[in-house]
């Protein structure tokens, strides 16, 4: 089967533009350099306050706030990450670097769409639920329904969880 020139020429163009995704790994692997950065210095101003504080006595809600916030920034900085790595493998190239310093097959493996959404999905969940459990140590607690509303929500998480996994999503 032949193919007029003109054919070939467009496909080669239209094959070409796959390198536009380079924009999003470069700047996704930007933000996730960012996002670590922003991590780190929110333990370091946790560090700081702590020491600040007379004697060390920053409240441990304070402390636990500024950490999970930090882990927050990180686990977001790793999706970044994770997708960089993921769309560079599905439209370029892999990445032959990674393969040979060492075994990061299962962080590299990505061979559909499906399998990046599934790897970025696992890590956005567990950003909720830091985020949630960021969210309920700054709240007051005032009655016994704030607790078991407390509880309960927890514990839908964790169902939630052991589904996920158990799912292999």
């Amino acid at each position: 089967m032949t193919t007029s020139i003109i054919e070939r020429v467009f496909e080669k163009m239209l094959w070409s533009t796959r390198y536009v995704v380079l924009l999003g790994v470069i700047f996704g692997a930007l933000s996730a350099i960012i996002l670590f950065i922003a991590g780190s210095l929110e333990i370091y101003d946790v560090l700081l306050d702590y020491l600040a504080e007379s004697g060390g006595h920053l409240e441990h809600e304070d402390i636990l706030i500024g950490i999970i916030g930090a882990i927050d920034f990180y686990l977001i900085a790793l999706v970044l990450l994770i997708f960089s790595f993921g769309t560079y493998e599905l439209f370029i190239s892999e990445l032959e670097i990674a393969r040979m310093k060492g075994d990061f097959g299962n962080i590299l493996e990505v061979k559909n769409l499906d399998d990046l959404k599934n790897k970025i999905i696992k890590v956005i969940i567990m950003v909720l639920i830091v985020s949630f459990f960021q969210r309920i140590l700054s709240m007051d607690f005032t009655t016994s329904m704030d607790m078991l509303a407390m509880a309960v929500s927890i514990s839908v998480i964790c169902i939630g969880v052991y589904f996920l996994g158990k799912h292999h999503i």
